[in-house]
């Protein structure tokens, strides 16, 4: 008998939309591999939100998910409190902290598309926390086609290597606590 894993995301933008709602559900299931049941990760379920609307869309999410991932700008840099637990239903609610140079760090996935400019991309994963424009440098970076960066993003959410993100210190403390809350939940 398998356990589902359904997680939710607070997002409040294209690239949390089109990349970070495919990379959790990669993510929990490159985590949850190794679990001692068959765990059935669903796929992310989104809800757009400002920062004045995030308590509804915690309550909105809360009743289907088993985890919940919030763009947490208000915490420090590197300075993360950890799994809270929201409402009633005692869902984890992990702070994604600053996400937005999180699909910039896999050069090698950018190289696949004919026209991307690498030009500002860093040569180390770790060091895509140093882009102080990363939306600039995303919008210099795709290829021009004509496409919506959107569609690039949800390609990249597919598409980057987990074991290079993880190489950037923000998505490995993500990991990190996302793991322990899988494990509170018994899911690990």
């Amino acid at each position: 008998m398998s356990r589902p894993l359904v997680p939710g995301l607070i997002a409040r933008g294209e690239i949390e939309e089109g990349f970070l709602g495919i990379v959790i559900s990669r993510q929990l299931r490159e985590l949850t591999w190794m679990s001692p049941h068959t765990v059935d990760v669903g796929a992310t379920e989104v809800v757009s939100s400002g920062k004045e609307n995030v308590v509804t869309a915690l309550e909105e999410l809360a009743a289907d998910c088993h985890l919940l991932f919030t763009h947490d700008g208000d915490r420090e840099r590197g300075k993360s409190d950890g799994v809270r637990y929201h409402s009633h239903y005692l869902v984890p609610v992990i702070g994604l902290g600053e996400t937005e140079r999180w699909p910039l760090a896999d050069r090698g996935m950018w190289a696949r598309f004919e026209g991307s400019d690498l030009g500002l991309l860093p040569s180390r994963p770790r060091d895509v926390d140093r882009i102080t424009d990363p939306e600039a440098v995303l919008a210099a970076t795709v290829p021009r086609r004509g496409k919506p960066v959107g569609d690039y993003l949800r390609y990249a959410g597919h598409n980057v290597d987990l074991a290079v993100l993880a190489q950037v210190p923000g998505y490995a403390d993500w990991v990190a606590e996302t793991r322990n809350a899988l494990k509170a939940l018994g899911y690990l």
